[in-house]
């Protein structure tokens, strides 16, 4: 069953893969930004190239782009529906995923630009397994490409300290908000789970709770009490330099809390609550 967003669908092209397509529109300007987010896409996809954290490229068909096929959707949606039901080994799993796949990324010159749940797949990579992969580059930016998608995050997962401008720490911020996302199956500073009604709602709140606080510089007090807790807060004050130095104060923060090998193959236990690859 064919998917539809604001600027493209997604379809079932064969077994394991979808076609995403760009929306035929009839204004100039919008026709353009269309095009060039396809162009940044497949730049970007083809620099990157086969990655367990990165959704999988795989050509081109007319002016789309096909991608293999996420067997459990998009992690907001995901989220929305399964939270309650989603271990604690789980989560650890995703955050560490997310940052690897982020560290990646940057590695390789590009900046995501757009992070946040709904723009993440979950795949069962492996039978029983709930893997992430970062998806949907059609707004990114790399400079030794020369490209640049023209986008920047919505909601609580981008600051008006940043202004208009892509960065690693917009990147960065935008990840810890994507991990408290993935603690609390909630939005930072949303009193509820899920998505708003209606595009309304969301600016309102947007203007009037999340970009004023998150200008002075003020979060939601409830992140002391999440695993690495630390590192969502230093992620949102701009206090690491690097998606690599965000990684390994990561694996740090869980390791000394007892979360140990939190990691694509090893396990670790704290509490009974196992690390393995998959868990949920």
């Amino acid at each position: 069953m064919p998917l539809y967003g604001s600027t493209c669908s997604i379809e079932p092209a064969f077994p394991g893969a979808v076609l995403k397509k760009p929306h035929q529109v009839t204004n100039e300007g919008i026709e353009k930004r269309i095009a060039n987010n396809f162009f940044v896409e497949r730049q970007i996809l083809k620099r990157l190239g086969q990655h367990p954290r990165i959704v999988r490229h795989l050509g081109q068909q007319e002016d789309g782009i096909l991608l293999g096929e996420a067997s459990h959707g998009n992690l907001q949606a995901y989220l929305d529906e399964h939270h309650a039901s989603t271990s604690l080994a789980q989560r650890l799993l995703w955050c560490r995923q997310l940052a690897e796949a982020l560290s990646y990324v940057h590695a390789h010159g590009v900046l995501h630009s757009d992070l946040r749940p709904a723009n993440l797949l979950v795949h069962e990579t492996t039978p029983g397994a709930r893997d992430l992969l970062l998806a949907d580059f059609g707004g990114s930016v790399c400079e030794e490409l020369g490209v640049d998608g023209l986008s920047l995050p919505d909601g609580p997962f981008y600051s008006p300290v940043f202004g208009w401008r892509s960065s690693v720490a917009l990147d960065l911020f935008g990840m810890a908000s994507t991990f408290y996302t993935i603690h609390t199956g909630r939005w930072p500073y949303k009193a509820t789970p899920g998505r708003f009604e209606t595009f309304d709602e969301r600016v309102e709140w947007e203007e009037n709770v999340a970009y004023p606080n998150f200008k002075e510089d003020r979060f939601p007090e409830d992140v002391d009490s999440l695993p690495a807790g630390d590192v969502i807060l230093k992620c949102w004050r701009r206090e690491f330099a690097t998606a690599k130095e965000a990684l390994a104060a990561l694996d740090k923060s869980l390791e000394e809390q007892g979360y140990r090998g939190v990691g694509s193959t090893a396990v670790g236990t704290k509490g009974g609550v196992s690390m393995a690859t998959g868990a949920r």
